[in-house]
Order: structure tokens, then sequence, then C-alpha cells
């Protein structure tokens, strides 16, 4: 059982898929939260609703977090109402589109690694530094299978995106642990997210489901977890790690 009462988390990207589910968990275990979307109002409206449900204070910011502007209006925003960011989930980030070599436009790169790479760097500068003044912090990024595979057709910016997430989330652990603050990673395999109803065809999923020896696809709930974990007091001697959460599909 795990207890976030008293924590403030902010969950990039909450309003829909993994950011969701885990924003709702941490509320489920006492945590405030801090919602945030860049376009799905309504959805992250929703799950203010939840998490006021569930007995904990909720906070909605909007924004990109690929721009350092709106990163930092954010951050004044979540400071305004809650004096401290204990735990920060880097979770927002996008396929942009599926694209081979020869289809990817260098704005498409360009805007992949936005908003998936520079956008864990931008927020985690910012929410650091208050962090280190708590001399205290949980940093989980999300990456991906993709990062350590190469992602399925069409998906080589994306893991390569990936892959600078996995890596950086290493280099933070190194640079942020003499000031109290872990950095860790979840890397998860085919979730049940909109994220695949956009960019995954249903042929596509059932060839997918097929390299996993668990025969499914998982879904946000069953990632949520190892996110708990991480930001808990069960992993103060962890930093630097990835956890992998794929049914099987990648085994070390």
């Amino acid at each position: 059982m795990y207890d976030f009462k008293g924590k403030t988390v902010w969950v990039t990207g909450s309003s829909t898929g993994i950011g969701r589910a885990a924003a709702i968990a941490f509320a489920r275990h006492g945590a405030d939260v801090i919602i945030h979307y860049r376009r799905s109002e309504a959805e992250a409206r929703e799950v203010e609703q939840e998490v006021r449900k569930l007995g904990s204070r909720a906070l909605v910011v909007q924004g990109d977090v690929a721009q350092s502007e709106d990163v930092s209006r954010m951050v004044d925003e979540i400071t305004n109402v809650f004096p401290r960011i204990d735990v920060l989930v880097n979770n927002a980030g996008s396929m942009i589109k599926r694209a081979r070599l020869h289809e990817l436009e260098e704005a498409d790169w360009d805007r992949i690694m936005e908003v998936n790479a520079k956008s864990v760097f931008l927020v985690t500068k910012k929410v650091a530094s208050i962090m280190r003044k708590q001399q205290m912090g949980r940093i989980i990024n999300i990456t991906s299978i993709a990062a350590r595979n190469g992602g399925g057709m069409g998906s080589l910016a994306y893991a390569a995106a990936k892959g600078a997430v996995s890596t950086l989330t290493r280099g933070l652990a190194k640079d942020l642990v003499k000031d109290g603050i872990t950095v860790n990673g979840v890397a998860p395999g085919v979730i049940s997210t909109p994220f695949h109803d956009r960019f995954s065809s249903d042929e596509l999923r059932v060839q997918m489901a097929k390299q996993i020896p668990m025969g499914r696809e998982g879904t946000p709930e069953e990632t949520v977890g190892a996110i708990l974990f991480l930001a808990s007091e069960h992993a103060n001697y962890i930093t630097g790690e990835i956890i992998e959460v794929n049914g099987g599909q990648l085994m070390d």
C-alpha cells in the first residue's frame, strides 16, 4: 500500500492514456495532483473530477511542454497553488505520424524530438530547481520499448526520441542525485491507449500482440504500478533505472 498523502504530483500529458491512469492512481493513494493537457481540455476536466472524488486536490494546467515559455508559465501557476512538487512524471509525448525515412520531413523530425525529448529536458530543468530547494524529489520519465528495439515500421524518429529520453534519464540521475532527487524511467510496450488508436491500424495491433508472450496489449492501469513504485519510499535507493512493462515482449 502506497501513501502519498501530503505529496504533490505533476503528471504531464495526463488527460488520457497512461498519464490519466497515473494521475488517478496517485490521487487514490492520497496525493494532490496537477493535471496537464495541451489540447484535450474536456478529458483533463474529467480527470480533475475523478481526482477530486477521491478526496485529493487537483489543479489543471494547459500548455505545450516543448515550449519553454509555456513550461515557465505552468510552473508559476502550480507554485501559486502548491508550495512543493514532490513527484514529476514526464509522460507527455506523441509519435506525431508514422513515416519511413524517405517520407520523413525535417519538420516532422524536429517536432517529434521536441515533443518527446526536449519536453523532458525543459520540464525537468524547471521542476528540479524546486526539488533542489526541497532536497527531495522523484522524477519518472515515460520512455518506450521503442527506445530499445527501434520501434515498429514508420516510427524510427519516435524510437530515436525515446532513446534520447532513456539516455537523458540516466544522465539526469547522475546530475541530480546529490540534490536528493532520483530519476528513473518506465518503458511501456504495446499499451491500449488513444496513442495506438491514432497511430496503429487494427491489423498492425494484431501483429504486435502476436509478438508479446502474454498474447495481448497491456492496459494503462498495468503500467501505473511501476510508476507508483518508483515515486515511493520503497525506491529510495534506486536511480537511473528503467523498468520495462511489456508483457514479456522484450527481456534482458
